[in-house]
């Protein structure tokens, strides 16, 4: 039953969002939609010299599981690289979609949505945070290579 996917748990890191909001002068921002349930997510990034995220800030308008896994992802994120975000995506993707554990490391707390594997309308609100993420990364690097080639 869809009910028991909302366990206390889940709905504790929904109400508490970590990092929520925006920063006032981001080097990248990513915005990624869920299209079937209309969740999205807005999130800045600066980077630190070795491209690991040292400020980071989301808005997030989700249902409870997409703001539990943006809860998780903001009690973990900073000093993250993008290989880990990219593991954490991929790894929940085929948690998701495959039967996967789920990822491991920082964002192993994501496994707390393993359940969500049963109900595929809810996989895309669970990927808004990480998919923003990784494009607000990719952003910031991006823009940096810029800087680091006109100079």
């Amino acid at each position: 039953m869809i009910d028991d996917l909302y366990s206390a748990r889940i709905l504790t890191l929904a109400a508490n969002l970590p990092h929520a909001g925006r920063l006032p002068a981001p080097e990248g921002t990513g915005e990624r939609v869920a299209k079937l349930c209309g969740s999205r997510a807005t999130v800045d990034v600066v980077l630190d010299d070795r491209g690991r995220i040292a400020a980071f800030a989301q808005d997030v308008k989700a249902c409870a599981l997409g703001q539990a896994a943006a809860g998780v992802l903001g009690q973990h994120v900073v000093g993250a690289s993008l290989s880990e975000i990219a593991d954490a995506r991929d790894a929940m993707i085929g948690m998701l979609k495959s039967g996967g554990e789920g990822p491991s490391g920082r964002f192993e707390d994501l496994r707390l949505l393993k359940q969500v594997a049963d109900y595929p309308a809810r996989h895309a609100s669970t990927l808004v945070s990480l998919e923003a993420t990784l494009e607000a990364v990719n952003a910031a690097l991006t823009a940096r290579t810029r800087l680091a080639g006109a100079a």
